[in-house]
């Protein structure tokens, strides 16, 4: 847990060293499409998913702050992503204000995870999602989408060597 915050749960498969196999389970995000990768456009998409969380649905509902958010790219688009708490379930939850905003529950998968610290830029999230496809490639995984970026800890807040982050690649899973 991230300042108290829950985190999606998963299963530990196996520890590689440099990266890790995890089993997530059963999810559900409210995730929004963001303008590209500028800070204004993160920023933006953090903000309006925020607000969701924060009341701005159609019950009024404040819905508890979760770690990490989530970005990746598809189909031309960043998506940014929360995952809501696991006491939910997707029925339950207040339909967002903002039509930008989709629910979506997400079936748990097989993923490897590259854990580090620093500054998220474009740049070096880039490369070390080259690094673990090549790690993951080595150890006779098979990707199954492009990766994902997970920021646990607050950029404004965290001084940027204790900041907590992964490179998240699906991966098939050959059990």
């Amino acid at each position: 847990m991230v300042g108290g915050l829950e985190e999606p749960k998963y299963d530990l498969i196996c520890n590689f060293g440099s990266f890790e196999t995890r089993l997530y389970h059963d999810t559900i995000q409210a995730r929004v499409n963001t303008n590209g990768n500028s800070r204004d456009s993160i920023s933006n998409g953090f903000r309006t998913i925020a607000g969701y969380i924060f009341g701005s649905n159609n019950s009024g509902k404040k819905i508890a702050m979760t770690a990490p958010v989530h970005m990746w790219n598809e189909e031309e688009m960043t998506k940014m992503a929360f995952t809501m708490p696991s006491e939910h379930e997707l029925s339950e939850l207040p339909l967002p204000n903002n039509s930008s905003i989709e629910l979506v529950k997400v079936a748990g998968r097989l993923t490897a995870a590259m854990k580090f610290s620093g500054f998220a830029s474009q740049k070096k999230t880039h490369r070390l999602a080259q690094n673990l496809l090549k790690l993951i490639s080595k150890n006779k995984l098979e990707p199954t989408s492009s990766h994902i970026l997970a920021i646990y800890d607050n950029p404004w807040t965290t001084l940027p060597f204790l900041r907590r982050n992964e490179i998240l690649i699906p991966i098939k899973d050959n059990s």
